[in-house]
């Protein structure tokens, strides 16, 4: 896709991000998100299939856009705990000011794009998961890269766990999830390989 394709999906999806924590999912129209982006509403269908295309799509830059900050803040890190503890505090405040975030987890103007961020994650968990091991991989490559994608996996949906129904101060969930994954690591070190024994 080049540039002026990027242009208008980027166009279209900030339209969408707006309208979506204005009015909610329900009441948001295509036609309206092909106005507000100066497009016609044919445009829009070709480029997501339809509304629910378009709120995934939404969703998932959105989710890219914390990963970008995740990278950054763990880049700040020499060490595996210090920088996971920055990962989830990031993740935890942002999301505490995320507009579009709290639209999607309040069911505000409607509850169908909660799913987006339970039932039907996959997308974004994955994506989440996987992104972020391999930046560890790379940061910290000793680390058993099986185990690292294990353990990713479950600190993100604990993490988007938390995010929808906080369990007390981010920064000790931080803490809490840092150990959870320092010590799966260390466990998974020193722990005999598949079929050994």
């Amino acid at each position: 896709m080049g540039t002026a394709g990027r242009s208008v999906r980027e166009s279209l999806l900030d339209a969408a991000a707006d309208l979506l924590v204005e009015r909610g999912y329900r009441a948001v129209r295509m036609r309206d998100v092909a106005s507000a982006a100066g497009v016609s509403r044919q445009t829009v269908y070709n480029e997501f299939g339809d509304k629910w295309g378009l709120a995934q799509a939404v969703v998932i830059r959105d989710n890219e856009r914390y990963l970008d900050g995740i990278d950054a803040v763990l880049s700040q890190h020499a060490d595996l705990y210090s920088a996971v503890v920055a990962a989830v505090t990031f993740t935890m405040e942002t999301s505490a000011d995320d507009q579009l975030k709290k639209a999607v987890l309040t069911g505000a103007g409607g509850d169908e794009m909660l799913p987006l961020l339970t039932t039907q994650a996959e997308p974004v968990l994955f994506s989440a998961s996987a992104r972020i091991a391999e930046h560890a991989l790379r940061q910290w490559p000793d680390l058993d890269r099986a185990a690292l994608t294990e353990i990713a996996d479950a600190a993100v949906r604990l993490t988007m766990s938390h995010i929808m129904l906080p369990s007390g101060p981010p920064e000790a969930f931080a803490h809490f999830v840092a150990r959870m994954v320092t010590r799966y690591l260390a466990a998974s070190a020193g722990a005999p390989g598949p079929g050994a024994g």
